[in-house]
């Protein structure tokens, strides 16, 4: 086993340096002095004849066709994910289906915030390359990974995403399932195109917010069920060409207000972001835009207190964080150092009309991760 895995990290070595041999940096856009937050309005390929983004920005729905064929990198390079996150009262699952070129990372993740642990669980597939045919966008084609040990799906149903998992050993030798089922009616997303400085690189993601959630989770003889009432889910879908090295912060949590569903999504430090921001609020199926976000984080513990200011004034809130989902690991060319912090938003954040929406204790997370990969 040893043998295999350093056979593996050698061949990863490998294709690394062949590509920062073949892959040369050059400045494609040019940062502009304010802050533009381009909406992209009309359905066209997502990159043009050479790989790049045609028109970088954000949109309210994918109207940017992804195309495989269309990449000019090598297939090793190619990432694509899909990331489930459904978040109860006090506790939490997640689900990570991923081809990421020359390794699939494909884990599941159970938090009990009320007991203050969690577990991740990970199997890892060497050099998937695309033999999963992940969809080439969010709202058509199921995923269906079974390995013997996890059985995991994303169902696609009319107004509805359905997820399904048999975990066996999941955790101290107990298997972990679930039957989670997450509404999604008619309503906007938040989609950025971004590209960055270095030809044939480039950032494509989608988050759904506020899709309420029903169901249930099991491990060792306890059933966390969610409420639609008051629990929801979020997707983070992705595919793209990235740089090997990266830092990136994001946020994202919803609630309930008055019977009026309100979300956010927050992020920044992912390619280059001239075009626009993915800064946006959730409120009855509707987006509205945010400009820059930043994430204030003690440097020397995350669980001490983080304050987020915006550039404008829309979104001032305060986090008081419960439990850090930490990950590091060290392969020399396959580094990550994750913090996924959950806790307790509270604060206010203002709509495109003006309307104040004040939240308080809101369960939700904010992350820095640096990975190399």
């Amino acid at each position: 086993m040893k043998k295999l895995e350093r056979s593996f990290i050698e061949s990863l070595e490998l294709l690394i340096n062949c590509e920062k041999v073949l892959l040369t940096e050059f400045s494609l856009w040019e940062v502009p002095m304010s802050r533009q937050n381009h909406e992209v309005v009309m359905e066209q390929p997502l990159l043009d004849e050479k790989g790049n983004i045609s028109e970088p920005g954000w949109s309210r729905r994918q109207l940017q066709i992804y195309d495989r064929k269309q990449i000019k990198a090598p297939k090793f390079r190619i990432k694509e994910w899909d990331y489930y996150l459904v978040v109860g009262d006090d506790f939490a699952v997640a689900f990570t289906l991923s081809d990421d070129g020359y390794v699939g990372l494909q884990s599941v993740s159970l938090l009990n915030f009320k007991e203050n642990w969690e577990h991740t669980e990970t199997i890892l597939d060497a050099f998937p390359m695309g033999k999963f045919k992940l969809p080439s966008n969010s709202s058509q084609g199921d995923i269906v990974y079974d390995n013997g040990r996890l059985a995991l799906k994303y169902v696609l149903e009319e107004g509805m995403r359905h997820i399904l998992c048999q975990f066996e050993n999941f955790y101290k030798g107990k298997p972990f399932s679930c039957d989670i089922r997450l509404q999604q009616p008619d309503m906007d997303t938040m989609v950025i195109a971004t590209p960055w400085p270095k030809k044939g690189h480039f950032y494509y993601n989608q988050k759904i917010n506020c899709m309420r959630a029903s169901g249930w989770a099991e491990y060792d003889g306890v059933r966390y069920e969610f409420e639609p009432q008051r629990n929801f889910g979020t997707l983070d879908w992705g595919r793209g060409v990235w740089t090997y090295d990266n830092t990136w912060y994001w946020g994202s949590g919803n609630c309930d207000v008055g019977g009026h569903s309100f979300g956010f999504n927050i992020g920044y430090g992912f390619g280059d972001t001239a075009a626009a921001t993915e800064n946006v609020l959730f409120y009855d199926g509707v987006v509205h835009k945010l400009e820059d976000v930043t994430f204030h984080i003690p440097p020397d513990d995350y669980l001490k207190p983080w304050k987020f200011s915006s550039s404008d004034g829309r979104f001032e809130m305060d986090f008081r964080p419960i439990l850090d989902r930490s990950a590091n690991m060290d392969y020399k060319v396959i580094v990550s150092d994750q913090h996924q912090v959950f806790g307790y938003m509270s604060g206010k954040a203002i709509l495109d009309d003006g309307k104040v929406i004040e939240i308080k204790d809101v369960l939700c997370f904010a992350e820095k991760v640096h990975n190399k990969y």
